[in-house]
């Protein structure tokens, strides 16, 4: 329990002197003065911390400075990669914490009591007074390497280096007392930096020299000046191969610390960092806006429609939307999630944001601290409320979902942004084909206008010559216009084309580089299927966005041409288009629907149909043609229905937008022909008006079109950025060092894996280690992770915990292709590429001569089955090397694999053959040893099949026992009478041996009463409540009467009057309790209630009668 700070009693004379001199004796404080220390002793307080309790922590700067007095701490260190930290050092009385991280304006020290612990407290603010006064106090700390120090530097150092074969803790221990730590305070030149040390850098302002880097050699130049404040720590290269407490005096009582607030400390952009803030009302609106606030903040890319249509399913299944299921939809979006419950006193201390319950909905807690929480509440939008005020709203305890994204979480990086450099890289020939196109457009503006001077001046004027003269010039356009149409669309295939190979490689270049679990849970057609969606949207930017330009542009010139003609009738022509846009917003979201239908339908049967296609050899073997026809159809079938949708709702777009047009048309006419009559109009007048009309209606069709192309567009915006925002797994290690020419020694540490971020661990704590040159088997059953714990050798998969060692290198920590450039391997499928022997062995050596190529060969063990081909080297392998049986693809693969390392691990032909001649020797081994056990297991078979002999008499009569010991129900369900219980159970055949209630067809066995019977009948509706769950809450279960008894039974003990059965049918066999879906179980007592219908006394007899009619026929 926390209890209030207490000072120290400054009235007991004996603790004053007691702490005056435990304190002048340890460093840094023994180069203060007496009558600084005497002063010190006024600010001090103590503190008893509990065992296991915190003292200092690495996620904030320390608010006070802590001399441990009495009692034992240790100190930690975090190591990357690894969850527990390690204990660097036990620390005891006269012990100093927190004055590094403020040295080094780093928080960097966790200390955690291992005993009661009392400490000697000193505000911060007072310390660094201290230094400010006192240049030797702060010349001492300056100039004292920590431990803790060391140990966080050299981990960045080993990091750097890929060097995993360190024990981190004992080199910082080590190195620590021949460290030096230098600290700059102003602008100076460097302070003289020996050479033989590692010179890094342990605090800095500038980004210039970010903490944990390495000084390059050319800064030890002593002419060079460093930014302010800065803090250099100098390792020794060659390295890079107590007194007792005093007891405690008398004091006054110490009151316990309090718990210590491990809230991150804000970063300097944190006042800039944006809060999204989305309004939602309702509980499905509202954790969809959630959602949405998540997506924004971490950047990921936000999938709306899959988002809603999972929240609508879980809401309409169970009525709600729980935190819990909240947390499995966060992990869909991309982020590891944790459900804690937490007292509201603790929030603060939780690291933001994180997802809570909030009233009837949910909200996201962005930013938290002591004093302050910055809430967003969909309903309500960004809430500041007090950290003791929030336990008022939100309860004094409450669960909570912790929010983290993780390497592989992807980012929204795809955008029409990302297409934007290629059209740039072609602004200018772009430019050219929209000048083009504005020519063209010009030259549309000569029909109507010439053709109203042939009509008003020609025609009326009767002036054959001038005729001639417009006709020629109308020729003239028209060839000026072809002639410009034909070079425009020349120049725009060939540079949509060129557009089309650029981003098509970039697209192909981040889809190979993706991690090998990415395509693991991704079907191969649905891929290729994504890629083909970039034509799409390439088509769109530069061919229907270039229309969309000049529609915009054009029908504003031809509205204004329209209006100097007549502004009635303008508006008369314009009166549609309200019409237009109505139609293109309702229609929107049902084409949107329809076109992911269409799409995800095209996707699986494409998927399906590449995958029996490379399973062609299987369905042969099983005989599955007809199977694989049928499901190949019944796939095909339902995109052929999405595709009739979509084309119907297209179709009825397209005909009330043409009636829109042909309506537009019509008033044009209509009302023009008025305005000619009133000679408002000349007939020229009225003729090229209706021509610039249908210019500016053409348009408007287009944009229904437009529209749809926009929703495709769009669409495929979405499906071609599922493979463009997942992160390509180089991006986290692009800046590791290479790895160096592998020697072969190979060491796996406590190495953990599982193919799920929550599934069972195939590996689990593996620890190996094979030297350099060694051959080495891995046996195992199928299944046991064989494979795969040679998978994570080249890093197609990341392990769990744990790292994997060669030559001393973490993998981790190395470039990913020059690792794998240096390891060969064949996997359990071995597939070829289509091409010739010879080009899949030097797949990854295309310059290899035939000699190297024939070398490789010969140790796999190919060469002769390769010249026995009709080609030789030659020989076409086929499509995934068909035509090459199992074992020789597998030979071709090892050829390939020695191929690949030759210029990595090559060995001399001496060694070589040495190799070759070992490997003989042992399979001569090998075969002898397994020829005597093939041997040994005849001699033994030849044992048990005399001795199976002697137990078939008895095995044919304990098969026959069994037989007549076997019950078998007709039916699946629940056994809840069985008369054969015990042994010698004698059937009769006149009564049922069990009784079995088929699953799914409970029924509810009631009784209606004598007075009620009459008005009742089979078909009604029945509300089922269970009387084990009688409260409201739970509910009632839907039914319907389906058979009535026609005999009355008499009163009995149970029920004291006449009554009739019957049966009901139930609606559902579950009953929604706590969240959950519990099946109902036979024998459960119910009751039922049936609405009585209203009959008059005559229809009670008229119906008697008519069941007898019935019963007539039926006997007939």
């Amino acid at each position: 329990m926390v209890t209030d700070k207490v000072k120290v009693a400054q009235t007991e004379t004996n603790t004053s002197v007691d702490l005056q001199q435990f304190i002048a004796g340890l460093f840094p404080f023994n180069y203060l003065p007496l009558n600084i220390l005497e002063n010190l002793l006024n600010k001090v307080q103590l503190f008893r911390y509990r065992m296991g309790q915190l003292i200092v922590a690495r996620e904030a700067m320390p608010e006070q400075i802590i001399i441990i007095y009495e009692g034992q701490a240790r100190l930690l260190g975090y190591e990357f990669g690894k969850a527990n930290p390690a204990t660097l050092k036990l620390l005891s009385a006269g012990e100093v914490l927190g004055w590094v991280s403020h040295v080094r304006g780093v928080a960097c020290e966790t200390a955690i009591a291992s005993s009661e612990v009392i400490t000697i407290n000193l505000p911060v603010a007072d310390f660094l007074a201290l230094m400010q006064q006192e240049s030797a106090f702060a010349q001492a700390l300056y100039q004292t390497a920590s431990l803790i120090e060391v140990y966080e530097l050299l981990q960045a150092e080993l990091h750097r280096c890929a060097d995993g074969s360190q024990n981190l803790v004992k080199l910082t221990q080590a190195v620590n007392p021949n460290a030096i730590a230098k600290t700059i305070t102003t602008r100076q030149a460097s302070p003289q930096l020996d050479s033989e040390y590692l010179w890094l850098i342990s605090g800095s302002s500038s980004a210039e020299f970010p903490v944990g880097s390495c000084l390059e050699s050319e800064y030890l130049n002593p002419k060079l000046k460093f930014p302010a404040p800065m803090r250099l720590l100098g390792l020794p290269k060659t390295l890079l191969g107590k007194q007792p407490a005093p007891k405690l005096a008398k004091l006054t009582p110490i009151a316990y610390a309090p718990e210590i607030n491990i809230t991150p400390e804000p970063a300097a952009s944190d006042n800039k960092q944006k809060y999204p803030c989305v309004r939602g009302r309702g509980p499905l609106d509202a954790s969809l806006a959630c959602f949405q606030m998540l997506s924004q903040y971490f950047n990921i890319p936000f999938r709306k429609d899959t988002v809603r249509r999972v929240l609508t399913k879980q809401q309409t299944q169970t009525g709600s939307i729980s935190l819990q299921y909240c947390g499995a939809v966060a992990e869909l979006i991309g982020l590891t999630t944790q459900m804690v419950k937490v007292p509201a006193s603790a929030v603060s201390r939780l690291q933001a944001p994180v997802m809570i319950s909030w009233q009837d909905s949910f909200a996201i807690i962005y930013k938290n601290s002591n004093q302050e929480l910055l809430i967003a509440v969909p309903e309500m939008g960004l809430l500041r409320r007090k950290a003791k005020d929030f336990a008022e709203t939100w309860g004094e305890e409450g669960e909570v979902l912790l929010l983290q994204p993780t390497k592989n979480t992807p980012k929204a990086r795809f955008s029409l942004q990302w297409f934007v450099p290629a059209l740039r890289r072609y602004r200018k020939v772009l430019t050219e084909v929209l000048v083009a196109s504005i020519v063209i457009q010009v030259f549309g503006l000569v029909n109507p206008l010439v053709t109203q001077v042939i009509i008003d001046k020609v025609i009326v004027g009767n002036s054959p010559d001038t005729l001639e003269v417009f006709g020629i010039f109308l020729l003239v356009v028209a060839v000026a216009e072809a002639v410009l149409t034909n070079l425009r669309t020349h120049l725009f295939t060939d540079t949509t084309n060129r557009i089309d190979l650029s981003l098509g490689s970039e697209v192909i270049n981040h889809l190979l580089r993706l991690p090998l679990s990415y395509f693991e849970c991704r079907p191969v057609g649905e891929l290729a299927t994504r890629i083909h969606e970039l034509e799409n949207i390439r088509s769109f930017l530069t061919g229907t966005a270039l229309t969309v330009v000049m529609d915009a542009v054009f029908s504003v010139v031809y509205i204004l041409v329209m209006a100097i003609y007549s502004p009635a009738l303008t508006l008369v022509a314009l009166a549609t288009i309200p019409m237009f846009a109505l139609l293109n917003l309702m229609v929107s979201p049902l084409m949107r629907r329809q076109l992911q239908q269409k799409a995800e339908r095209n996707a699986e049967t494409q998927s399906y149909l590449v995958e029996i296609m490379g399973e062609m050899q299987t369905v042969k073997a099983q005989n599955l043609e007809m199977r694989s026809r049928w499901q190949w159809q019944e796939r095909y079938a339902r995109y052929i229905s999405a595709g009739f949708k979509t084309v119907s709702t297209q179709t009825t777009v397209g005909s009330i937008s043409n009636f829109l047009n042909k309506l537009s048309s019509m008033l044009v006419l209509w009302v023009g022909a008025y305005l000619v009559l009133n000679h408002q109009l000349t007939l020229g007048q009225l003729i090229a008006f209706r021509i610039l009309a249908g210019y500016v209606s053409s348009p408007l069709l287009r944009l229904v079109q437009l529209w749809q192309n926009f929703q495709e567009t769009a669409l495929s915006l979405q499906r071609l950025a599922d493979i463009l925002d997942t992160p390509q797994e180089t991006e986290t290690d692009s800046q590791n060092i290479l790895m160096p020419s592998i020697q072969g020694s190979v060491r796996y540490e406590n190495l953990s894996f599982s193919f799920r971020e929550n599934g069972p661990l195939q590996l689990c704590n593996i620890n190996l280690d094979f030297p350099a040159g060694s051959f080495v088997g891995i046996v195992g059953q199928s299944g046991s992770g064989k494979s795969t714990l040679l998978k994570l050798l080249p890093r197609l998969y990341e392990p769990k915990s744990g790292k994997i060692l060669i030559d001393g290198y973490d993998i981790s920590k190395v470039e990913l292709y020059s690792l794998r450039t240096q390891i060969g391997m064949v996997l359990q499928d071995t597939l070829l590429f289509d091409g010739t022997v010879r080009e899949n062995i030097a797949l990854a050596c295309p310059d290899a001569s035939d000699e190297e190529i024939i070398a490789a060969a010969k140790v796999a063990f190919a060469h002769d089955f390769i010249m026995s081909l009709p080609s030789g080297y030659n020989t076409r392998v086929g499509e995934r090397g068909s035509a090459l049986s199992g074992g020789q693809r597998q030979r071709v693969a090892i050829a390939q694999s020695r191929e690949k390392s030759r210029n990595t691990a090559a060995l001399s032909q001496e060694d070589l053959l040495a190799k070759i001649t070992a490997n003989d020797q042992t399979i001569a081994e090998i075969d002898s040893q397994l020829t005597k056990m093939i041997v040994d297991n005849t001699k033994r078979l030849y044992e048990i099949n005399s001795q199976i002999g002697d137990l078939d008499s008895k095995l044919t009569q304990a098969q026959e026992t069994l037989k007549y010991q076997q019950l078998k129900s007709p039916v699946d369900g629940i056994v809840f009478e069985l008369k054969a219980k015990a042994p010698g159970f004698v059937v009769n055949p006149s009564e049922p041996i069990l009784k079995v209630v088929p699953s799914g067809s409970l029924v509810a066995n009631v009784y209606i009463t004598n007075r009620d019977i009459g008005f009742v009948k089979a078909g009604q509706t029945v509300d089922v409540r269970i009387d084990s769950f009688p409260f409201q809450e739970y509910g009632d279960i839907q039914g319907e009467l389906v058979e009535i008894g026609s005999d009355a039974l008499p009163p009995d003990q149970v029920y004291q009057f006449w009554r009739f059965a019957a049966k009901v049918r139930l609606d559902g066999q579950t009953l929604l309790i706590n969240q959950r879906q519990v099946p109902l179980q036979s024998g459960m007592s119910v009751n039922a209630n049936i609405k009585l219908r209203q009959r008059t006394v005559m229809s009670i007899f008229t119906d008697f009668l008519v069941q007898k009619a019935e019963s007539l026929k039926s006997v007939r």
